[in-house]
């Protein structure tokens, strides 16, 4: 339930709080008070757009404010979904508007996207204007009329998980289909280019090893010329580092024993001689090994051109990235030569996936039809109260393709007459029928699940009479059940109120602002009673306003 309202430099209200109670609440004021002007500032916390326009004070910015019981919501997924923290069965929204237009949203302090905060508003809120009325005449929000009914809420909810499931079956199939009908049309082009990559006979690294390979056989005589003076500087016959490094070690070993402090030098240069002496070795081999042969020169260029025309023709680097573009190549055909076994085990999953669907489907088909008989004598009952004595209603329904509703389309046929036919809801009911329709379809669904919040934004205009004090008793009845705000022009509404609150403006030399008072039981009195006789009070106008209020109390 909503339980406090909180609006700072918004329109006309300068900063105003509002404490809801449970059951119903009524708000009323004149024309022009600002009624509306609340609902504007609330539809900022359920993510409605914001506009610089209503700030108030364009030196400050607006902030609005709602603090949600949300304790029996069953919220908590849509919090961890969203990484949100969950204050003790408590939500608190707030939006914040800069003076340069810019909205900021927070979930219990936590900034956030207009998309989740609308998510959220769906869940713990619902405003009822003249403007929702409208709906009435959508298929869709019909269809979603019966489902709220439905016994078996978790019935849709399978049903779309198992829809989902064949539609995405049926696009594998449909993107297996087109995949093999595009590798059909390339198929010879493909075992072309696959052919030129297995003739080539290509090894992981190759490229690698030739360019090392080149590279020596190449510069063979210059590389040979090198090793080969290295190893004169290391071994030659009287030069040689490794001679002169003996040399030095025996001229320590003579007097280790006058200088002690020498001691071990020898040791590591005869150490260090046999590393020089294995080096010596290695390239002394290195050496032999190297050799001119322009033949095989000739067989590595011919090898690293043909591997560098088929990277430059398909635009890769290494031969790693030919060979697993030969892979892909090969996997292409195998899927040519394999694929009416690949389509027939997708169109057999998807056929599966389908038929699972249909079954949901048809499961809840039958629970539709079967609540929509109740909900067509509960609501031809709830309109004789309204007015509406010869209302006949029927809901008909039609079976079309699976859908993500299921293989329904429905349609709310009406007749407010006698003698008349029945005909769609948008074809023959006037705006103060549909408006009564509607307020009897939210009291069925309040009956049968637990709504959010209610508000009914003058709903009940155009109407008077005992037709009103029907009106008033259906919301009443709702708000036993869950939290109902009503604005209202109506007494015979207004008389039910556990709470009662009063907007009304206020001028100064400066500026009008809206302004709200919290009746107490005398103050609901008058205001009943003005109500009821316009800005004229007296006794005979007081006396009827408690007679109206007590009558409310008796029914209830």
């Amino acid at each position: 339930m909503l339980k406090r309202l909180s609006i700072k430099n918004y329109a006309l209200i300068e900063e105003m709080q509002i404490d809801f109670e449970r059951g119903l609440t009524i708000i009323t004021g004149e024309t022009g008070a600002g009624k509306s002007i609340i609902l504007g500032a609330l539809s900022l916390i359920l993510g409605e757009r914001a506009e610089a326009k209503s700030i108030r004070d364009t030196s400050q910015k607006t902030i609005v404010e709602a603090k949600f019981d949300v304790s029996d919501y069953g919220l908590e997924s849509f919090f961890e979904r969203n990484d949100l923290d969950e204050q003790d069965g408590e939500c608190i929204v707030r939006r914040e508007i800069t003076p340069t237009g810019r909205s900021r949203a927070f979930i219990n302090d936590t900034p956030t996207q207009l998309t989740t905060l609308k998510e959220l508003a769906t869940r713990v809120i619902d405003i009822h204007s003249q403007h929702s009325n409208m709906l009435l005449a959508s298929p869709r929000f019909q269809l979603a009329i019966l489902d709220s009914l439905v016994a078996n809420p978790a019935l849709l909810q399978t049903y779309r998980e198992d829809y989902d499931k064949w539609r995405a079956a049926q696009k594998a199939l449909e993107q297996a289909q087109e995949e093999f009908d595009r590798a059909r049309a390339d198929e010879d082009y493909t075992r072309f280019q696959l052919q030129q990559l297995e003739q080539l006979g290509l090894q992981s690294g190759e490229d690698e090893t030739l360019e090392a390979e080149h590279l020596k056989l190449a510069n063979a005589g210059e590389l040979k010329e090198a090793l080969w003076h290295a190893t004169t500087e290391l071994n030659g016959d009287e030069t040689g580092l490794l001679i002169r490094l003996q040399q030095v070690a025996r001229a320590l070993e003579q007097i280790e024993d006058k200088l002690p402090e020498i001691n071990g030098f020898a040791e590591r240069i005869n150490a260090a001689a046999i590393d020089i002496k294995d080096i010596d070795y290695s390239i002394s081999a290195l050496a032999s090994s190297l050799h001119d042969d322009p033949a095989l020169l000739q067989q590595i260029e011919q090898r690293i051109n043909e591997i560098e025309q088929l990277k430059s023709k398909h635009r890769v680097a290494t031969v790693d990235e030919l060979l697993q573009l030969q892979e892909r190549f090969a996997e292409q055909l195998r899927r040519i030569d394999n694929n009416d076994e690949f389509i027939a085990q997708l169109t057999a999953e998807a056929e599966q996936a389908k038929q699972r669907a249909l079954k949901k489907a048809l499961a809840l088909s039958e629970a539709r039809k079967k609540v929509a008989k109740k909900f067509e004598a509960q609501l031809t009952d709830l309109a004789k109260g309204l007015g509406m004595k010869n209302l006949r209603f029927q809901v008909d329904f039609k079976t079309v393709e699976l859908g993500e509703s299921g293989i329904d389309d429905v349609a709310f046929m009406m007749a407010f007459n006698k003698q008349q036919p029945l005909m769609p809801v948008k074809d023959t009911a006037s705006g103060g029928e549909i408006s009564r329709v509607m307020l009897c379809i939210k009291t069925i669904v309040a009956r049968a699940m637990r709504l959010p919040t209610i508000i009914f934004d003058e709903v009940d205009t155009g109407i008077s009479g005992d037709v009103a004090s029907r009106v008033g008793e259906m919301m009443a009845e709702i708000a036993e059940r869950i939290q109902v705000i009503a604005i209202t022009h109506l007494p015979q509404v207004a008389a039910h109120a556990r709470q009662h609150i009063r907007v009304y403006k206020t001028d100064t030399d400066t500026a009008t602002t809206t302004a709200i008072e919290l009746l107490d039981e005398q103050q609901h009195i008058r205001e009943v009673a003005r109500m009821l006789s316009g800005k004229q009070l007296d006794e005979a106008a007081i006396s009827n306003a408690k007679s109206l209020i007590n009558a409310t109390k008796k029914s209830s």
